[in-house]
């Protein structure tokens, strides 16, 4: 509650009180911090803050940090060099490596619990770990070669040696062997797009695609829970728009670089005999059993056969947007931003327009089948979910309202008889197909930004995933 002081003169009101720096110990100088060039540093005796000019760097500062008993603290800058100084006259005391610490610029330091040792991570893609009494590095932990392989932070846990990869890769460095980290956590860096889930071998796989073109696995179930992994080669070069998994246990992607990508979930491995380039840039594929894929790009969409493509729709009189193939193979709908959903036959290895279409509510965001085939569900910009019956020449089962702003994701429950929804109101909604009004709502699913995708592991347990480049599991009770 905001209150006032006043003195003779004046009066001052207090809207927030914010926690202070722990007490520091009287008449003693505690550095805070420092200009980006290096030349000034802060500093504060719980009485007062005082300036103090070192120029010892010759670049920017990018870190300060104290020994945990206060006696030293170091400092780490962009010329690859780390100094140390005494904690209580801010007096240097040495150079770590003499003239340079690392041939690249160094951006993290930290303590050993004792004070008597540090770590530090540096650009040129290597961690050391430093004895500060010898002012020598121990042990040089070689993170990889290649320029996501830098190394960003560091932390000094307990008996724990971490350190971050550009890549955002958490490394567990390992003194024996620093050569080869004990365990390195991956996952995204980047805001996610797509999301798909596979079973294979008994487990549970959810894959997720970014805005970098990075492709993450998950894995469930067992005692491999919540290990990520990735695949190994040279993936996809932007964004990761739309992704499925074929009956030949391949993951089928399409990307803003203009490729759609067959990778092996078993292998884990890209291939440059896998990859289909399109004429122009894909944004939505969809899979069916026979090698079938459909892949919808702006003013096209190619049917895939067996990794090739055999047909391709051009020319078209409407911007195609999304598409599904019936689980049978014998039907490709595709969505349009004009609100329509045109029914094309599959013969063979071509797509026959024979005048079948359904209308949606306003133009299409998305769309897919049922596990089953029986119905096809179709979300637009109109904040509606609209489901047809296939078996009834695609006529309407029920329209779903509920979102406050355009659905942009739906995917099929393995029950068939519900589905989800998601959207840039950051809600998620399960759908039962039989009853409109029966339905769950998740609030608020990701709160910093819209959900991207969602994929079921099982009737019960939904994923969804979002721009806040996080993959979220949610149990569900009907």
């Amino acid at each position: 509650m905001p209150y006032e002081i006043c003195n003779s003169m004046t009066f001052y009101r207090i809207w927030h009180v914010f926690a202070s720096l722990p007490q520091m110990e009287r008449g003693v100088a505690k550095v805070l911090g420092g200009d980006p060039k290096g030349n000034n540093f802060l500093y504060t005796n719980g009485k007062s803050v005082i300036i103090r000019n070192i120029n010892d760097h010759s670049r920017f500062v990018n870190c300060v940090r104290f020994s945990p008993d206060g006696n030293r603290f170091c400092t780490a800058g962009a010329d690859g060099q780390i100094f140390l100084y005494d904690g209580k006259t801010g007096e240097k005391i040495c150079a770590l490596g003499g003239a340079k610490a690392h041939e690249g610029g160094v951006y993290a330091v930290s303590w050993s619990p004792d004070s008597s040792q540090l770590i530090s991570a540096s650009g040129d893609k290597t961690v050391k770990l430093w004895d500060v009494g010898t002012s020598t590095a121990l042990t040089t932990f070689n993170m990889g070669a290649d320029v996501m392989d830098q190394q960003l932070g560091c932390l000094w846990q307990k008996d724990h040696l971490l350190s971050v990869s550009l890549s955002g890769y958490i490394n567990y460095l390992d003194k024996s062997n620093p050569d080869r980290p004990l365990r390195t956590i991956k996952g995204h860096s980047k805001s996610i797009q797509s999301l798909t889930v596979h079973k294979n071998g008994g487990r549970s796989y959810i894959y997720s695609g970014s805005h970098d073109g990075h492709i993450n696995i998950l894995s469930l179930g067992g005692g491999h829970t919540g290990e990520n992994n990735d695949f190994s080669g040279k993936g996809h070069s932007n964004l990761v728009t739309k992704m499925a998994v074929d009956d030949a246990d391949q993951l089928v992607t399409c990307s803003m670089d203009d490729t759609v990508r067959f990778t092996s979930v078993t292998k884990k491995e890209y291939s440059a005999s896998n990859l289909v380039k399109m004429d122009v840039q894909p944004k939505h594929v969809s899979v069916a059993a026979g090698g079938l894929a459909l892949a919808v790009c702006i003013g096209q969409v190619v049917f895939l056969k067996d990794k090739k493509k055999v047909f391709t729709l051009d020319s078209l009189d409407y911007e195609p947007e999304a598409g599904a193939i019936h689980p049978g193979g014998s039907t490709a709908a595709v969505g349009g931003a004009d609100g329509k959903v045109r029914l094309y036959s599959v013969q063979g290895n071509t797509l026959k327009d024979e005048g079948k279409s359904v209308e949606a509510k306003g133009p299409v965001t998305d769309m897919a089948y049922s596990k089953d085939g029986a119905y096809l569900a179709v979300t637009d910009e109109k904040k509606v979910v609209t489901v047809f019956t296939v078996a009834d020449n695609y006529s309407v089962k029920n329209d779903f309202y509920g979102h406050h702003a355009k659905v942009v994701t739906l995917a099929w429950s393995p029950d068939n008889e519900h589905f989800a929804s998601g959207g840039m109101d950051m809600m998620v909604y399960v759908w039962t197909v039989n009853d409109a009004d029966k339905r769950l709502k998740i609030p608020d699913a990701h709160r910093l930004h819209h959900v991207s995708g969602l994929a079921w592991i099982d009737e019960h347990t939904l994923v969804t995933t979002s721009h806040d480049a996080s993959v979220k599991q949610w149990t569900l009770k009907f």
